[in-house]
């Protein structure tokens, strides 16, 4: 790969983590998607950041599950909606606009979709079964 190409890889992968580990605490940024992609560019870029990245906390909790089993499980769902709604609440509070009122409606209708239409809920059961299933390969 052409060293440039492997800077720009690289580059990116580090602002879409950056971004990932934000988007833990503001409910705007998505943060599954953008670990997915700080991780793919980091395999493509450097084995040694993604051997990083696999390894923190923030994949594993909300990274991990949904690529083994293809969900994110009840619980997982209720903490990143219950911080996400806490946030919103306090901003809408802080900021007393009804545009912002209006934005924050959105984005939390957003969050119910995604969260219980989206992404499939998962057992935590099936999500020990494709890691041990992942294991045994």
């Amino acid at each position: 790969m052409k060293r440039l190409t492997r800077m720009f890889m690289l580059a990116g992968a580090w602002t879409a983590c950056i971004l990932g580990c934000v988007g833990v605490f503001v409910p705007v940024l998505p943060t599954t998607p953008l670990i997915l992609l700080a991780t793919f560019l980091f395999a493509k870029s450097s084995p040694r950041c993604h051997a990083w990245i696999v390894s923190t906390k923030v994949y594993r909790t909300y990274v991990a599950a949904f690529k083994e089993a293809g969900g994110i499980p009840a619980a997982t769902k209720v903490r990143i909606l219950t911080v996400s709604f806490v946030l919103m609440g306090a901003s809408a509070l802080i900021v007393q606009k009804p545009v912002v009122w209006i934005i924050l409606g959105c984005v939390a209708l957003f969050l119910i979709y995604l969260m219980c239409v989206r992404i499939p809920t998962i057992s935590l059961e099936n999500v020990r079964a494709a890691r041990d299933a992942k294991e045994a390969d």
